[in-house]
Parts: structure tokens; sequence; C-alpha cells
């Protein structure tokens, strides 16, 4: 069985809409423990786009399929396939497989099965954003049911993340956002998917929310912006907290406050997703991380960030907005390849 495939394929880099071309190819049929999948939905990530630019860790070696996450359908199987199934959904497990495709053929051991029960948006999403939240949430401080984090980007689908995975497990999740017109609308939205309390940045400065005992000061605090925000949110850590760098949005340092520094002996550090999953490829940690995330998928208690289908034929309009956007939930686009 022979099919032609549609890839966004780029042979140096540079901006989106300028290097990919979307071409045709010919996909053999899968090979002992290969599957052929055809690709229903592939989200476009700040880290895709960093990737094509040649600003990201990662470099791929040209021609390259642009695109990291997906879900998808299994079509047919190699003749020594084991952990799935023809007609059955999956989402990858390895990185950089290259997923801006309507087609593909990967190594059994690159994919993993998930239930047709999770919608096509939280599945084609659940390998990066849910995944940084559960581990930020789950490895750098014991966390208990009352206990408190705070985040700056709280409107980010990493925030999002974190927002939802909080009301799950009984903790108080503090979100930090920029102001904006539609404030109001966008704190509403936030506190809906599971955030106590949503400030701007002028308001976390004054806020007593912490001082008056109506929360527990944070164990846990989340950056992804960097600079002066970074500092601010760190003021705010309880004794001995630990503050977790995963972006750097505003391309401004961390810069520690001398004196919660010393007096509080609070702790800064680092995490990115990729690294986690290629030393946790195969652990049972990463196995239950994915049955915890699909569980709450499948209960809608845990659903996608905001976001836009889009065709993949619109490919350049949406690698645009996706560079342009600014609205007030960071709309995430998906590619469309499900019709």
């Amino acid at each position: 069985m022979a099919i032609v495939a549609k890839s966004l394929k780029y042979t140096k880099h540079g901006e989106p809409q300028d290097v990919l071309e979307l071409v045709e190819q010919k996909i053999e049929s899968p090979q002992a423990k290969q599957v052929l999948v055809k690709i229903l939905a592939a989200p476009i990530n700040p880290a895709d786009i960093n990737t094509i630019q040649g600003k990201y860790p990662v470099k791929p070696k040209f021609p390259a399929v642009a695109g990291n996450e997906f879900v998808g359908e299994v079509i047919c199987v190699g003749d020594e396939v084991k952990s799935v199934e023809t007609g059955q959904h999956v989402v990858p497990l390895a990185t950089g497989l290259g997923t801006w495709t309507t087609h593909a053929v990967y190594q059994e051991d690159q994919v993993m099965a998930v239930s047709k029960n999770v919608g096509l948006a939280e599945a084609a999403t659940i390998t990066v954003n849910p995944c940084t939240a559960y581990r930020m949430l789950k490895d750098f401080v014991q966390l208990k049911p009352g206990d408190t984090v705070i985040q700056n980007g709280a409107n980010s689908a990493v925030g999002q993340a974190v927002h939802q995975l909080c009301r799950a497990w009984g903790i108080n999740s503090i979100g930090i956002v920029r102001n904006r017109p539609e404030i109001e609308e966008l704190k509403q939205m936030l506190q809906c998917l599971g955030a106590t309390a949503i400030l701007t940045e002028e308001e976390i400065r004054t806020s007593d929310i912490f001082k008056t005992g109506k929360l527990k000061r944070p164990k846990l605090a989340f950056n992804c912006v960097g600079g002066k925000s970074a500092t601010e949110v760190s003021r705010h850590l309880d004794n001995s907290g630990v503050m977790v760098t995963y972006g750097g949005m505003s391309r401004e340092p961390v810069t520690v406050a001398t004196g919660p520094l010393i007096f509080k002996d609070i702790a800064f550090r680092g995490f990115w997703m990729t690294r986690w999953s290629k030393e946790n490829y195969d652990t049972p940690e990463r196995k239950q991380m994915f049955k915890d995330l699909c569980d709450l998928m499948e209960q809608g208690k845990f659903v996608a960030p905001v976001h836009e289908m889009v065709p993949l034929d619109k490919f350049k309009d949406a690698a645009a907005a996706a560079l342009s956007f600014k609205g007030f939930t960071g709309k995430k686009f998906i590619l469309d390849m499900s019709k």
C-alpha cells in the first residue's frame, strides 16, 4: 500500500511563512516494528516556530518536516508490532518526529495509544504543555491539598494546564497576568479553569492575599516571563520555596531579590520538558503521567487550551498568526488534517 502524504518541509532556517513548503511524498507500507499513521491534528507551538527559525536547542537534519506534537490514527502496522493496533489513536512519545504532515511512518516505540474518548485538541496538545505543568507540580516540591502555587504568564497554555491540575488535586493556584482591556473576562475564564485568584502585575505588588492568611504563602512558583515579573513573583514565596523557570517571554534575565534569597532561603531551578522526556523515555513515572492526564481529559476535568483549528493548506496564515497573535489567552493554532 502506498499513500501520498502532504508535508510541510523546510531546507533552511528562517521565518515559517518564508521557508515552509507544502510538498507531496510517497509513504511506503510499514515494515517490522513500524506503524503508518494518518495525522489528525498537530499544534503550532512556540518551540516549533523557534526550531524553524534556528533559535531552539533542537537542530533538525534538512530537509525536515516541521512540528513536534500530534494525534493520529493508526492505518496499518508492521508484522512485528505488538503495542498498538490498526484504528487506534496515538500520540508521540519521541520528540522531533516531524508532525506537520498528513501521513507518516514511525517506529512502534515512538508512539503511544490513547483513548478515542480523549478529544482531538486535547490529545494533539498533551505531550508538551500539560506534561510540563504536571512535572513542575510533581518534581520540585512535595505539595499537598491546601498548599499554594503562584505563576506568571498564567494565561499561557502551560498556565491553563497548571490551573486545571491544581483544581483536580486540591491545590490553590494564583495566577499573574499583564493588565489589558479585557482583564475581567480573562480573570473569569481562568477561574473557570480552576485558578483560585488571578491578579495583574500591578495588583500582586499591593495584594494582601497572603499577609492576611486568606491563603498559605506559595511553596512553589512558575516563571515563563523573566525580568521584573519573575522577581516580583519570587518575593511571595514561603520559606524554602522554589521558583521554576521554564520560559523567558520578556527575554530578560531572572533577577533574584537579595532579601528573600537570604532570609527565606528560596531556590531557583530550571525545567525543559524535552530533556525530561528523553531522560525518562520508558519509565513508570512517564506512563503514570500520561494515564493521569488522559483520565482527567476523559472525565472532562482537563480541556485543551483556547485554540483554533486551521486547515493544513492555510499553514502560512496560521504560522503568521502564531507569531503575531496577542490575544488575552495566547490562543494556540492547531493544524486540522482530520478530514
